[in-house]
Formats: C-alpha cells, sequence, structure tokens
C-alpha cells in the first residue's frame, strides 16, 4: 500500500518542489504575539480546554490562517514513521497539499533508522517530499551505525555525515539544524557543534532565526526537558534567536518565549515548539510545565510556519478528522 502512496504522490511532491522556496544551504564547515487555539479533548489552553476565538469572534479553523502571498512557508513535525502504524500516511496527505520547504525533526523511520525502514516506512509517505526536505537526525535515526541510512537517504540535505548539523536561509530568515544525538557529536559549552553554532550565528546576523533538532529543551511530555541542550539554547538566546522547532516526545507542545534559564521572556525569549506528531504513537502529558502557553496529546498532524521579513505565522493542522489546531502570530526580536 505503502509503495503504491508513493507512486501517486510523485507528481504531486515534484509540482510542490517546483514552487517552494529558494533554499541555500551553508553547510556544517518580540514580543509574543496573539494566539488562537482550538482545544481538542485533552488540550489545556489557559483557562484549561477553552477555545480561544478569531478577532472577529469566530473559532479558528484549519487551514484558516491568513498569510501574505510570497512569503516562504516551513513546515513539518518528527517521530514519523512505522510500517507499523498509518498515521504517517495522514501526515504525508498534509503536505501533499502544502508547497514550502519541509522540515523533520527527527526519529524519521522507526524503529532503527535502517534503510530497508527508510525506503518501505519513510519513502511512501513523507518520502515523496524528499526533494523538498531538510531533515534533523533523532535517536532512531542513530540506532544503525550512527546514522549511516539516515545521511545514505536524504543525501547532501541532511549535511556532513560526520557532524549532522548544518544551516541554510530560508528568504530573508537563517534556519540552523541542530543534531541533538550529544554522546555521538557532542552539545556540551566548548563542543564542536556549540562553537560551529556560534560562529555560524555570528556570521549571519538575520532579523530572524529560527532553529530545530530532535530533543526538545523543555517538555512537559514522556521524556521531559533535555538539561544536554542547555548550551545551544544559550548559543540561541545569547544571537536572539526566535524560534525553536524540537520532536521526541511524541505530542504538540507550545511554549512562551523563554530565556536561557527558562524563565519566561517576552522581549527576547525564544519560542520552543514541540512537534512530535508526524505520525508515532502519541504520549499523553500529565502535568505541563507552567510556560507552557499549550498542548495536545491526541492529534497527529503538521506545524506550519510563514516566514515573513520581521515576523512569523504559526499553525498546526490536525490530520483528517483531527478537531485541535493552534495558531497565531509574533514578531521577531528587534
Amino acid at each position: 500500500m505503502k509503495r503504491m502512496l508513493a507512486v501517486i504522490g510523485s507528481l504531486v511532491a515534484l509540482l510542490l518542489g517546483l514552487v517552494g522556496a529558494r533554499m541555500v544551504l551553508t553547510a556544517a564547515t518580540a514580543p509574543s504575539g496573539a494566539a488562537v487555539g482550538v482545544a481538542g479533548p485533552t488540550a489545556a489552553i489557559t483557562p484549561p480546554k477553552a477555545t480561544t476565538l478569531l478577532a472577529t469572534g469566530a473559532p479558528a479553523t484549519p487551514g484558516s490562517l491568513v498569510t501574505a502571498p510570497g512569503a516562504p512557508v516551513l513546515v513539518g513535525a518528527g517521530d514519523t514513521a512505522d510500517c507499523g502504524e498509518p498515521h504517517d500516511e495522514a501526515s504525508a496527505a498534509l503536505l501533499d497539499g502544502i508547497a514550502g520547504t519541509v522540515f523533520t525533526t527527527g526519529d524519521n523511520a522507526y524503529q532503527d533508522g535502517s534503510a530497508a525502514e527508510f525506503a518501505e516506512c519513510y519513502g511512501p509517505s513523507w518520502g515523496r517530499h524528499r526533494d523538498r526536505t531538510r531533515p534533523a537526525p533523532g535517536n532512531h535515526d542513530y540506532r544503525t551505525r550512527d546514522g549511516a541510512a539516515y545521511y545514505d537517504y536524504f543525501g547532501a540535505a541532511a549535511g556532513d555525515p560526520g557532524k549532522g548539523y548544518y544551516s541554510y536561509d530560508l528568504g530573508t530568515w537563517h534556519i540552523v539544524v541542530i543534531n541533538s544525538n550529544c554522546g555521538d557529536v557532542g552539545c556540551d559549552e566548548g563542543s564542536a557543534q556549540e562553537q560551529w553554532l556560534r560562529a555560524d550565528l555570528a556570521q549571519h546576523p538575520a532579523t530572524c532565526t529560527l532553529a530545530y533538532w530532535h530533543h526538545p529543551r523543555f517538555s512537559s511530555g514522556k521524556h521531559g526537558s533535555q538539561s544536554k541542550m542547555q548550551a545551544i539554547w544559550e548559543a540561541l538566546y545569547d544571537a536572539g534567536a526566535d524560534v525553536v522547532l524540537t520532536g521526541h516526545d511524541h505530542n504538540y507542545q507550545r511554549f512562551a518565549p523563554l530565556n536561557a534559564r527558562g524563565e519566561v521572556d517576552p522581549e527576547q525569549g525564544i519560542r520552543q515548539f514541540v512537534v512530535g506528531t508526524g505520525g508515532k504513537n502519541l504520549y499523553q502529558i500529565d502535568e505541563p510545565l507552567a510556560t507552557t502557553e499549550v498542548y495536545n496529546d491526541d492529534t497527529f498532524g503538521v506545524l506550519r510556519l510563514t516566514l515573513h521579513e520581521r515576523s512569523y505565522d504559526w499553525e498546526f493542522i490536525p490530520v483528517a478528522g483531527g478537531t485541535f489546531s493552534d495558531s497565531g502570530s509574533a514578531e521577531c526580536h528587534p
């Protein structure tokens, strides 16, 4: 079935790739805005399980976010393809109708990131958008020879196989992809990756900066907050980065802008999204962190970001039949 979907979707993927935003790879060599959330059964918004209305007084619906013509789009999720589950096919169907650049936040092919799993599980669904994908690796992707099949599958788009971190420009935005498999590449202060990140950010002083990787610095999910990502978070905060996208916990979370200590910082804080909703089984959230703005643990889907010159819009789009969505806008740091 998945092989049939790959054939059917190939022409669609080609057309979407042609209209995707121009990208320039540079290999590894403020306030928060108004937000709109529509809660499913387990979503928590302040007040819990409330439905926030648009300025018009109408509930937000998937696809309702209005964006300026021509602004680049970055869309994706993480924790995606398992041959034993159908949900990655449902989220890939959303990508079929959204032009732009596709990101992944790791754990692309379960269980072991093998060549067979990339070909047979990831390939027929999200793989039909491979030509417009800029991936990040997860821990499951590194179970097979330190990510060998992952790097073989994505090729140059995944960066140097010995590093897995890289950056590129999308419109006026600078995008950084981090390898959070810290035991393999190092994430601490002074590590090669952290030093590269600081140098890369200094060389690309964009008004708006976004980074993505697998293990979340902050999370209310099963795996929790990952302190090993602290030095990376601090480097991004010091450089005035605006947005971080992560996965690993299989659910959706949006946090308030946070500083290097994890405290709410509306002026210079980084807004983090956990988007582990690509298709692998979802994880329950019992007690959200106090800095959580919105969460949901029962809906697969993708996060679409529209990247304007000095601001961004976000929209979580659920798979067919889903009732949860979350959308809003914010300015980049001055």
